[in-house]
């Protein structure tokens, strides 16, 4: 198998991974030209003139804004529709990697040496080829386009901003260094108490079954009081870590709330200056407001892909490395 996730995607699914990439960059224009239209929306709805000139044809205002608003309904449309076909494609994907990973696993085992069983748990092999598994097929769906799509979908956004207005675009990028530096670092500590906590719960679900497996001696030796002493003590240390994990996650919460509700504080300020002393239309300010409001959805998912890969990659090469067993049996030994 594979060493890494990336090495086993694009050992199966190269020719996937550069379909979605290019249908990826293909959607960009069409959101670059989505957001433009309500700026010329609102600049014609306040606009003193009562006719347009238009592929040299003079139409009225409101005809003028009735073709505008159409324009931006099938922008509305196509965008939508690059969204579900790639999102398709995608659980497409991961849902066909993960089939396979799986059946890879599963014929491994069948290979695995009788004596292996004796001191690995069947539980714990159920538990990798089932449930961990699960985060590592949603990201292979996503190993490239997601990375392409919100990035670029970020930078067509900053773009825009940028050539609207640059000390907008400016306030718009101010923030983004701040949220990039501080939210993952905390991201990364919830996620280790995660994993802790998960190892917490293994080992306490160990507990358990030794439990029921050693319940007659257990009453014999009149010992209940220490089980449960012992199962008060791991229960407590679950319960630390999910209220740490609670305080910590809800603190990234407000601090990205009040970073991201920041940045709309300087475009009413500069941007209002900058329209009060005509440096700058309406249509262009309230197209500003309108895009970075579409900001939060591409950088949330970034950061947290990120923080996935991290998760995922280690996750991949820790199954590989409990399937990679000596004395395993020749695969043609199966048939």
């Amino acid at each position: 198998m594979a060493p890494s996730v990336y090495g086993f995607i694009l050992q199966y699914s190269r020719r996937e991974q550069i379909y979605l990439v290019i249908i990826t960059l293909i959607s960009f224009p069409f959101l670059y030209v989505s957001l433009q239209i309500p700026k010329y929306i609102v600049n014609t709805i306040t606009g003193k003139t009562s006719s347009k000139e238009l592929f040299g044809l003079d139409i009225s205002q409101d005809s003028y804004l009735l073709l505008l608003c159409g324009a931006f309904l099938a922008f509305i449309v196509i965008n939508g529709w690059f969204k579900l076909h790639i999102n398709v494609k995608k659980g497409q994907l991961g849902e066909r990697m993960l089939r396979r990973l799986r059946y890879e696993l599963y014929e491994r085992l069948l290979r695995f040496p009788l004596h292996h069983f004796d001191r690995t748990a069947p539980g714990a092999v159920i538990a990798m080829m089932t449930g961990e598994l699960e985060p590592v097929g949603g990201f292979i769906g996503e190993a490239f386009a997601l990375p392409i799509s919100q990035g670029g979908t970020l930078l067509t956004i900053f773009l825009f901003m940028f050539v609207q207005d640059p000390v907008l675009g400016a306030a718009a990028v101010a923030s983004f260094p701040l949220q990039g530096y501080f939210i993952p670092k905390l991201q990364r500590i919830i996620r280790r108490l995660g994993r802790e906590r998960v190892q917490k719960v293994r080992r306490l679900s160990d507990r358990i079954g030794e439990t029921i497996a050693a319940r007659r001696e257990i009453r014999a030796n009149n010992s209940a009081a220490y089980q449960l002493a012992d199962a008060a003590h791991r229960l407590g240390e679950i319960y630390d870590i999910r209220f740490e994990i609670y305080n910590r996650k809800f603190f990234v919460k407000f601090l990205n709330s009040f970073i991201n509700n920041l940045t709309p504080f300087f475009f009413y300020a500069i941007g209002g200056y900058l329209v009060i002393k005509g440096q700058l239309s309406l249509g262009a300010l309230t197209a500003v407001i309108a895009a970075y409001k579409e900001l939060s959805s591409p950088w949330k998912e970034l950061l947290d892909f990120y923080q996935n890969q991290q998760d995922v990659a280690i996750k991949y090469e820790q199954v590989v490395e409990q399937f990679n067993v000596p004395d395993m049996l020749d695969r043609h030994q199966l048939t």
